[in-house]
């Protein structure tokens, strides 16, 4: 992907989620998602990646307003984690640093990404909106970011994509896959050890990409 390809994808994907943010505010609607239950049941499928009861780093990419900080704080303690949020919005951005305040092992960036590696890389919805591109343009867009979590994870990563399905949609305005391509892709590309989350009654999948030392949550 070219750099000024990946460069409009990414302007007009934050600006997209700029406006939803500022149509609906820092709750789910505002990133694109119906409500708190589905997306914390999404959360819940991209941490079966992390340790239950040990420490870990984690970079969320496409963080929004950090709704995922929260929940982490929530259901794993403030302790536990070191979170860093990376989203495209800058408005984004500042509405999780105002939702965590003085919390030191909650951080957010605005970018694409960071340098610095992380035990572990989520991103949920960022695959899903194509917003018109063509079809080829918008898997190059995917395959990069997923090189960018690969190479910014230590043990591993895990991204949500939307299921193929019967139902008709705007051409061009959702990213529909299966899980074999871009499971393909992590193992031959990348070297991941791969396992897909497919059963927990949304019309999507979760793809966890691990490398062989790393320590999955055999709790949930």
């Amino acid at each position: 992907m070219t750099g000024a390809e990946l460069g409009l994808v990414c302007t007009q994907v934050g600006a997209y989620y700029a406006a939803k943010l500022a149509s609906h505010g820092a709750n789910p609607r505002g990133v694109d998602w119906s409500c708190t239950a589905t997306q914390w049941l999404r959360f819940v499928q991209l941490l079966r990646l992390c340790p239950a009861n040990a420490p870990f780093s984690l970079i969320d990419l496409g963080c929004g307003y950090g709704a995922l900080a929260t929940f982490l704080i929530k259901h794993r303690g403030v302790a536990n984690v070191d979170y860093l949020g990376v989203d495209l919005s800058s408005e984004m951005v500042r509405r999780g640093r105002r939702r965590h305040p003085g919390n030191s092992n909650v951080r957010f960036v605005v970018g694409r990404n960071v340098s610095e590696l992380s035990d572990y890389v989520v991103a949920s919805g960022i695959m899903n909106v194509m917003l018109g591109f063509p079809l080829l343009t918008w898997e190059r867009f995917v395959s990069t970011m997923l090189f960018d979590m690969h190479r910014m994870s230590k043990f591993g990563f895990a991204v949500n994509f939307l299921k193929k399905s019967g139902r008709r949609s705007q051409p061009g305005l959702l990213y529909r896959t299966t899980p074999g391509k871009w499971a393909r892709f992590c193992e031959q590309k990348l070297g991941r050890s791969i396992e897909i989350l497919d059963d927990y009654g949304l019309e999507e999948f979760t793809l966890l990409a691990r490398t062989s030392n790393a320590v999955s949550d055999t709790t949930t």
